[in-house]
This record gives structure tokens, C-alpha cells and sequence, in this order.
């Protein structure tokens, strides 16, 4: 139907076994989104692995979302750290980008994350890139300043450090989940 925004119809749900293949393909791809970047050579040298994607299903963290073509659009994966909910990794597939399926999958795990016990979420993101930290402050997330960061959020940043970001570039932010 033309003029239709078919994430409104889309749910996200748990991937079956068979679909966690796809999700690192997605990741790649939309990593090179940021061909050019500082960030870049971070993203084309790593990404999940099937281990740590099949860990986030087994721990019911790790939601995908279906494009209007069948195929998955997009994927996240949460955890805990610091007693919050973590976001680890969000991504969507190029071709399906622009179509609410980024934020059909955060507002699912937040609410998931919610009903879980979680008081807040956290990630961690690049502030220049517009569907980073501008995306994830359009959905209530502020930048945590590092006296703020609990000791595996400052492992995280140490870690992302490590791998070669650009940590000037690089903030951490976080979300009381409260009934937005």
C-alpha cells in the first residue's frame, strides 16, 4: 500500500536458531555506513560472533525485527551491566533503514528490560554520527558523564578504547525506563 510505513506492522520477536547467521551480515553492512569515519576501521576489523549472539538468545536478550520483504531488517542485543540494562549492540540493515525499525527494536527491549526489573538502560555509541547518539536521544537517553559510570561501564569504555575508537567521540549514555 503506498504511503504505508510497514515497521507499524512489524513486531520484534526472538530470532529462531537458523536466522543468527544473518545477524553479523546486517552488522557488516551497516558498519559501512560509516565508511570514512574515524570509526570505521573499529567496524570493518569486529563484530558478534555466533557464540555471543546464541549467549543472547539463550539469556531471551537478543530481539530481531522483520522487514516488509520477509527477511530481517534488524536485530538487538541486550545484557546487564551494572545493574542496568544494557544495550550491546543495535543494528539495521541499509536497505531497510529510515523505516522505524531501529526504534520498533529499542522501545521493545526497554519495555522488555522493564518488565525484567531493570531501573535503567545504558550503551554506549559515537555522539557525531545521526543515528547514534542523536537517535538515542530522541528516545529520552542522556550522555552519562564518566563520574557517573559504574566499574563495567568503565570496562566497557577501556575495552572500546582498546579496539581503536575514537573515544573523543565516544560517550555513554543511559535512560531511566519510567512509562514513557
Amino acid at each position: 500500500m503506498a504511503g504505508s510505513d510497514p515497521s507499524r506492522k512489524a513486531e520484534p520477536r526472538p530470532p529462531r536458531v537458523d536466522e543468527l547467521d544473518a545477524l553479523p551480515r546486517i552488522e557488516q553492512r551497516a558498519g559501512e555506513l560509516l565508511r570514512g569515519h574515524e570509526a570505521y576501521p573499529v567496524f570493518a576489523s569486529h563484530g558478534l560472533d555466533l557464540l555471543t549472539l546464541q549467549a543472547g538468545l539463550q539469556r531471551g536478550l537478543l530481539w530481531v525485527i522483520e522487514g516488509a520483504d520477509g527477511g530481517i531488517a534488524g536485530y538487538l542485543l541486550g545484557g546487564a551491566l551494572d545493574g542496568d540494562f544494557h544495550v550491546l549492540q543495535m543494528d539495521v540493515d541499509p536497505g531497510h533503514a529510515r523505516r522505524g525499525y531501529g526504534r520498533a527494536l529499542l522501545r521493545h527491549a526497554l519495555a522488555e528490560a522493564k518488565i525484567r526489573g531493570y531501573a535503567a538502560a545504558v550503551l554506549t555509541t559515537l555522539s557525531d554520527v545521526p543515528w547514534n547518539a542523536p537517535f538515542y536521544t530522541s528516545e529520552g537517553f542522556n550522555v552519562l558523564p564518566e563520574a557517573g559510570w559504574g566499574a563495567g561501564l568503565q570496562v566497557v569504555m577501556a575495552e572500546e578504547a582498546g579496539l581503536g575508537f575514537p573515544m573523543h567521540l565516544r560517550v555513554a549514555m543511559r535512560r531511566v525506563l519510567s512509562s514513557r
